[in-house]
């Protein structure tokens, strides 16, 4: 057979060739794709990192409170001492309203103006005495200008017109008309006997914060007993969470500001393995995070636990709530922070896979602490090697993991 009869054979061979290794690396690279689809072997860098253990659940708040009254409650409150402001024990904290107060107050408003009126006319008069009170009341007229603080507002006000009483009856003794201005000023003082004679103050029974929210749960959550307390006790409480407790026109209530608790239910594994005495660390719904112990634990009748934790700071930002939400940190680590996804086991022993220059390395970790995302790792010393069954020349070839390594985020092994 000639040459000639022989190359188209062989063009004909070699495309079946080609063909053929072209299928096989087509077959090849679909293979790997859809491998890397189920499995993407993106690359990990080790960091420095914290992780936590946490929960969230729906909070209970236990004060220490104590809620006090007077007889005259029917009247309405006013308050002496503001929300959240500390008191002494024995220190005024409100008053009531005297019987037929606005009244009066409104005859006292009327002959404080008669009386100005009157000082009007008397520009002949100057003393030194007049001259301090005058200063005085320009002074309280410049602070009320500004405060947005009710109780100060109120506090200066009545400075001025007990400033300008003063007034009045240095001029009524000095000035030709004294007699009218003084006859305004026992008018005006007869009032104001007439309506202090009325008036019932309520004191702290011991030192503390003041609040006039009052919610009606104060003798349901006693510090005292948490015996009393229960899932279904808590699940009936009529509030929102994060829901502010509505201001008293009646009452008010001193807290402890030292401590407070928060009651929780929980059903999570973690959760069942703590006891009392055991410290946490509580998120609040402001972010703040502050350190917690547990006080209290009673198993439920559906296998969930009540866990009441002890708080000592934020007690103050805890004032306005009853029910509130919280995240419960069991715990925190830091370290060799790496993904779940990059751990994989031989003989039970965790590795990871690292990646350099293109070249992979097997390296076994271990593990100090882990939550569902990720774990806190660290490398084994020769003794921790040799414990695990390792032989002296296996552990000599031991690569260790460290910060900024790429390892594979789900390595296909």
């Amino acid at each position: 057979m000639s040459s000639k009869g022989k190359e188209p054979k062989l063009n004909i061979f070699k495309l079946i060739v080609i063909g053929i290794i072209f299928i096989i690396i087509c077959t090849y690279l679909i293979y790997n794709i859809i491998e890397l689809i189920k499995q993407p072997t993106d690359l990990f860098v080790v960091e420095s990192g914290k992780i936590t253990l946490e929960e969230d659940s729906i909070g209970y708040v236990i004060r220490d409170e104590v809620i006090i009254s007077g007889e005259n409650s029917e009247n309405g409150l006013v308050q002496i001492k503001a929300e959240g402001e500390r008191v002494a024990k024995g220190e005024a904290v409100f008053r009531y309203y005297s019987k037929n107060e606005e009244e009066l107050n409104k005859k006292i408003e009327e002959l404080d103006t008669e009386i100005q009126k009157a000082l009007e006319g008397q520009t002949n008069i100057y003393t030194n005495d007049i001259k301090i009170i005058e200063g005085q009341i320009e002074d309280n007229i410049e602070l009320i200008r500004y405060t947005n603080d009710i109780m100060k507002i109120r506090e200066y006000k009545k400075n001025i017109n007990n400033a300008i009483t003063k007034k009045a009856k240095i001029i009524g003794d000095l000035s030709p008309s004294g007699s009218y201005i003084k006859e305004l000023i026992q008018e005006r003082s007869s009032y104001e006997n007439e309506l202090n004679s009325g008036v019932e103050y309520v004191t702290a029974v011991n030192s503390g914060i003041v609040s006039y929210r009052i919610d009606g749960f104060e003798d349901v959550f006693s510090v005292e007993d948490f015996s009393n307390l229960n899932k279904e006790t808590l699940e009936n409480i009529d509030l929102k969470t994060g829901q502010i407790v509505a201001s008293s026109n009646t009452s008010g209530k001193i807290i402890n500001n030292f401590n407070c608790y928060i009651a929780t239910i929980m059903n999570s594994d973690t959760s069942k393995t703590k006891k009392v005495g055991d410290t946490v660390t509580v998120r609040l719904s402001s972010s703040n995070e502050v350190k917690a112990q547990i006080a209290y634990i009673s198993e439920q009748n559906d296998g969930s636990n009540l866990i009441v934790f002890k708080i000592q700071k934020g007690v103050e930002e805890l004032i306005n709530y009853r029910k509130i939400s919280i995240d419960v940190i069991w715990w925190s680590d830091s370290g060799l922070k790496v993904a779940n996804s990059s751990i994989r086991y031989e003989n039970n022993i965790p590795y990871v896979i690292k990646n350099m220059a293109g070249y992979e390395y097997k390296i076994y970790v271990k593990i100090v602490s882990q939550n569902d995302n990720y774990a806190i790792v660290n490398n084994y010393t020769t003794e921790e090697y040799k414990e695990l069954g390792f032989s002296s020349e296996e552990i000599s070839n031991m690569r260790k993991i460290t910060i900024y390594d790429e390892i594979l985020s789900n390595p296909n092994v």
